[in-house]
């Protein structure tokens, strides 16, 4: 078969892309890509983000903006093979791994769906804690509260431009929300930009968390099933396939950024933060009762976006089970919110071994659906038309499922400890 330049164009999809309407589809201009990049950097920035982040510059201190440094690097890595290998040949990951390996899509939708489902009831219990900060309400009710607002976008006629915009909205919210956080709270910028490069303490551990939590399990996905899902495919859309995958990994870099120079500037002026919610402690070091309200609209704000992300790529791994999930696709994300939502109201607390157990898949999917696209990217460039890879991709790729093999080893480990 004859190869593709890189930036050669093609007036179609590649054979075999998947053309079945999407009924959450949005546009395929500006606002698909933004939607996409946005969808990603969300689904990233839940409940879990915000304490780990919390956790790990009082543990670090200055020192921890170089493992943000190296995580967004490797993040860069995975993403942007993820998003051009997915892009370039229109099928979502699933699909791709089926055809590259029989039934290894089946065995990756499984695990993202059931990873996204564990997730979502801690981030169901995430926004049931920002209105209880925010308005005091009792976390049952909250839950339930924010599941409804969350149905209800996708129960709208335009349900894919509603989710698109209410994504970009609440995430541009959080982030100013956050930067003023930052800002009130003096942090030491100029030790955190030294440290970036000259850290006095390097956590390999905390870097390979972070990458599991910022494009584990089905995250990495959230932004490349969009794309296919707003008609975005094929090699002419390389260029800004591209962008959007940096850029998407941009946004959640600069809202940890953001977070760690906020709780950075409390912690060095003396604070000692609560353990069981060190992050809404920060929060209100640095704006007296106004930090408790900001903290609730934050991870409120984290939490909704994510049951959104959660939601929506999950479904998009269930397509590989029959087109009936295509064809009521809004109804199987309502349901997917609704189990979610009754799991925590049963449980009424936050699941903390399930979300443990959860983070452990995180750090077993990446490698296995990473490697299975670089199989394809390598190997199989009939499945996205003839289209010649970048060899300088692959190697980058390569070097960063390495770090992600390492980061399912400490996941196994992690859950050998759990049970």
């Amino acid at each position: 078969m004859a190869h593709t330049p890189e930036h050669a164009t093609s007036p179609s999809p590649a054979p075999g892309a998947e053309e079945e309407p999407s009924a959450l589809r949005s546009s395929s201009g500006r606002a698909g890509f933004l939607g996409a990049m946005f969808l990603m950097a969300t689904s990233a920035i839940g409940p879990g983000f915000l304490t780990q982040t919390t956790a790990f510059t009082v543990q670090l201190g200055a020192a921890f903006a170089f493992a943000i440094l190296a995580c967004v690097l490797l993040d860069i890595a995975i993403q942007m093979n993820v998003w051009r290998v997915v892009g370039v040949s229109g099928r979502r990951a699933q699909t791709l791994a089926n055809s590259a390996l029989p039934g290894s899509g089946f065995l990756l939708a499984a695990l993202d769906v059931f990873g996204g489902l564990v997730f979502n009831i801690g981030n169901i219990a995430g926004t049931s804690l920002g209105l209880q900060a925010m308005f005091g309400l009792d976390i049952r009710v909250g839950g339930a509260i924010s599941a409804a607002i969350a149905i209800a976008i996708f129960l709208v006629r335009k349900a894919g431009v509603a989710m698109d915009r209410v994504v970009i909205l609440l995430g541009l919210l959080m982030i100013a929300l956050t930067a003023y956080v930052a800002i009130t709270s003096s942090p030491p910028v100029g030790d955190a930009l030294i440290q970036t490069v000259a850290p006095e303490t390097v956590d390999f551990l905390v870097i390979t968390t972070l990458v599991g939590g910022t494009v584990g399990g089905y995250i990495v996905y959230a932004g490349a099933h969009r794309l296919v899902d707003n008609g975005v495919r094929g090699p002419e859309n390389v260029p800004a396939i591209t962008r959007a995958s940096i850029n998407g990994i941009a946004i959640t870099a600069l809202m940890r950024v953001l977070l760690f120079l906020a709780v950075l500037g409390v912690v060095t002026q003396g604070a000692s933060l609560d353990p069981e919610n060190p992050t809404a402690s920060a929060f209100e070091f640095a704006l007296g009762t106004a930090g408790e309200v900001m903290f609730g609209a934050v991870i409120w704000i984290a939490a909704i976006t994510s049951v959104i992300g959660a939601s929506y790529t999950s479904t998009s791994f269930l397509k590989v089970f029959g087109s009936w999930v295509t064809h009521w696709e809004r109804w199987v994300v309502v349901g997917f919110i609704v189990i979610s939502t009754a799991i925590f109201l049963a449980l009424g607390t936050t699941p903390v071994n399930l979300l443990i157990f959860a983070g452990g898949f995180n750090g077993l999917i990446l490698p296995v659906g990473l490697g299975l696209l670089l199989w394809v990217a390598a190997r199989r460039s009939d499945l996205m038309g003839g289209y010649r890879y970048p060899r300088w991709l692959i190697v980058i790729g390569v070097l960063a499922w390495l770090t992600t093999v390492y980061l399912g080893y400490q996941s196994m480990a992690g859950l050998g400890e759990l049970f």
